[in-house]
C-alpha cells in the first residue's frame, strides 16, 4: 500500500469542489441513471433506509447523502475536503432535506462505536489506506449493518492506458483495488459479496478518445458516461447485455472489470 499524502488529496479536491455546479447534478439518478449500474445495485442492497443512520465516507459533492436522506435516512456525510462538505451542505438545501457534514479521515473516524446502520463509500478506498478504513468501518457499524461500496479494479489493460493518459484528473496518490485488497474485507465482516461493472461496456471510452476525441485531461469520462446516459443508452444497453451474459459463465472475468461493487455485513 503506498504512503497516503493526505495534504494533497485535501487541495486537490478543494480546487475540484470550486468548479462543481450543483444544478447539473442529478441527485433523483442514483438508482436510475443506466450508466451507474453500482448505485443501482447498492440501492437494491440497501432497500428502506427509512429512520436509519446512514455514513457517507468521501462524500465528495454529497449526491449520495442528499439521496439518502431524501429516502428518509438520518445521514453523516464526511470528507477530506472542506469545500466538498459545503457543496454538499448546498446541494441538500437545494432538494429540502438535512445532513450533517463532517470534516474527517476515514482511518480515523469521530463517531462512536457501533453508531450506524450503513456506511457508505463511492470511489473512496483507492484514495486511502484501506486496512485502518476497513477497521473503522466495522467499528462504527451496528451488528448486523452493512458497508456498501465501489471503487476502480487495477487489472484490465484497457482502463490502465486510459489511468496514464488522464494524469491531470487523477490524484498521484490513486490505488486502484486489486484482489489482494478485496481479500481485505473477509477479515473485518462476516459477509462479503463484491459485483464487477463495465466490462465490455468499456468500448464506450475507446469511442470518446479515438471516435469522439476527446480529451481524457479536460473532461472526465467516468462523469461524461452519466451525464450523456440518454445518449449513450442504444450504445450501452446491448454491450451491458453481454457483460452480464460473461460475467455469469465466467465469473473470474470480474477481475478485468473497471469496478468493483462491495457488499459486507458485519
Amino acid at each position: 500500500m503506498p504512503d497516503i499524502d493526505i495534504a494533497r488529496e485535501e487541495l486537490f479536491h478543494d480546487a475540484w469542489a470550486e468548479s462543481i455546479d450543483i444544478d447539473a447534478i442529478n441527485v433523483c439518478g442514483f438508482d436510475s441513471i443506466c450508466t451507474l449500474p453500482e448505485t443501482a445495485i447498492i440501492a437494491g442492497e440497501l432497500g428502506d433506509l427509512t429512520g436509519k443512520r446512514v455514513l457517507e465516507l468521501g462524500a465528495g459533492a454529497g449526491e449520495a447523502s442528499v439521496y439518502f436522506a431524501m429516502r428518509g435516512a438520518h445521514v453523516v456525510a464526511t470528507d477530506l475536503s472542506g469545500g466538498m462538505l459545503r457543496v454538499a451542505q448546498r446541494l441538500a438545501e437545494k432538494h429540502g432535506v438535512q445532513i450533517e457534514t463532517v470534516k474527517t479521515r476515514s482511518d480515523h473516524l469521530v463517531f462512536a462505536d457501533e453508531s450506524f446502520d450503513v456506511v457508505y463509500a463511492a470511489n473512496l478506498l483507492h484514495h486511502v489506506d484501506i486496512d485502518p478504513t476497513l477497521q473503522e468501518v466495522r467499528r462504527v457499524l451496528k451488528n448486523g449493518g452493512v458497508f456498501a461500496s465501489w471503487d476502480p479494479l487495477a487489472h484490465n489493460p484497457a482502463i490502465n492506458i486510459y489511468r496514464r493518459i488522464a494524469t491531470e484528473v487523477r490524484t498521484e496518490d490513486e490505488h486502484p483495488l486489486t484482489m489482494r485488497d478485496l481479500e481485505r474485507f473477509r477479515g473485518q465482516f462476516r459477509s462479503v459479496t463484491w459485483h464487477g461493472t463495465w466490462l465490455f461496456t468499456l468500448l464506450i471510452f475507446v469511442k470518446f478518445y479515438f471516435l469522439d476525441r476527446i480529451d481524457p485531461n479536460k473532461t472526465r469520462y467516468w462523469k461524461l458516461i452519466v451525464d450523456e446516459q440518454e445518449h449513450l443508452a442504444p450504445l450501452y444497453k446491448p454491450l451491458k447485455r453481454l457483460d452480464d451474459f460473461v460475467l455469469r459463465v465466467f465469473p473470474f472475468m470480474k477481475r478485468y472489470c473497471w469496478n468493483a461493487v462491495v457488499i459486507a455485513q458485519k
